[in-house]
């Protein structure tokens, strides 16, 4: 990659993260994220007590997971038609940019956005975790005997392998918006991808039970094409390490198998904007 290339990619990308803290839909999403997580306090009045703080973290998990994936189609498709419906892609590919540069600026600025959402998320779950153990073990310090129940440095670990899901997930809705001729079609088909990743599993598990050989493979094909998010559930393994821990070789394991997802589907969207009319 020339250095000419790399600032036209790193000038769309920055356009495109400043654009995106412009949306008002997007920022009424974060808050609406902020607000739920911190809603978990509220359960605290139920006195859980230690396992209080499995509930806090499944809870900020769930919110996180399903603002973020909102976020992750909605910001792709609108930042990526606002430029064609406004006929600026025109004016930035005349540049001369490359469509594959446009692809790559736009993604990363969206990937930043996505970014500071997770950590975000993630920093404001972290305090509420430490704030509520550190009341929890003054309360109940038999449970704490061997020290604090909740591992941080894998929470924000985690943290990361939920920021990848949030990046195939923007890969894939970007993909869809290579071709697409509208918002709504790209919005609407990427919810249902994602619906299809996070079931993926059943189709796995049912795999190795069809006996007809022709349909045995396309089963096997659409799990290949369809990556698996139930591997990035193990938010438990590492936010609250005991007898059972995610090894480091799992976890870049799951770290490596996200960023080629996200390489192929990049890589599928400039093939199909290469060949798209503006």
């Amino acid at each position: 990659m020339s250095g000419g290339s790399l600032n036209r990619i790193t000038t769309i990308a920055r356009n495109t993260f400043l654009e995106a803290l412009r949306q008002k839909f997007i920022n009424v999403l974060v808050i609406l994220a902020v607000a739920l997580i911190l809603s978990a306090n509220f359960f605290r009045q139920f006195d859980f007590g230690s396992s209080e703080l499995k509930f806090i973290t499944d809870f900020g998990m769930g919110s996180i997971l399903f603002f973020g994936s909102i976020l992750s189609i909605v910001a792709t498709a609108q930042l990526f038609f606002s430029e064609i419906e406004n006929r600026t892609a025109l004016t930035i590919l005349a540049k001369p940019v490359y469509r594959w540069e446009f692809i790559a600026g736009k993604y990363l600025g969206i990937f930043a956005l996505l970014t500071v959402f997770t950590m975000l998320m993630i920093g404001l779950l972290a305090g509420m975790l430490s704030w509520r153990e550190g009341a929890l073990m003054e309360r109940y310090p038999d449970d704490f005997a061997e020290g604090r129940l909740v591992s941080y440095g894998g929470l924000f670990a985690y943290g990361v392998l939920e920021l990848l899901r949030f990046g195939i997930i923007a890969a894939i809705t970007m993909f869809i918006a290579s071709f697409s001729n509208t918002n709504l079609y790209t919005v609407i088909v990427s919810f249902f991808v994602f619906v299809i990743c996070q079931l993926q599993y059943v189709a796995r598990d049912g795999w190795n039970d069809i006996g007809n050989p022709l349909l045995r493979g396309m089963v096997w094909v659409m799990a290949l094409l369809f990556p698996n998010f139930q591997m990035f559930n193990v938010a438990e393994l590492m936010i609250f390490p005991g007898e059972q821990t995610l090894a480091a070789a799992s976890a870049w394991g799951i770290f490596g198998y996200g960023i080629v997802y996200i390489i192929a589907f990049n890589a599928l969207a400039v093939l199909a904007f290469r060949g798209r009319e503006i």
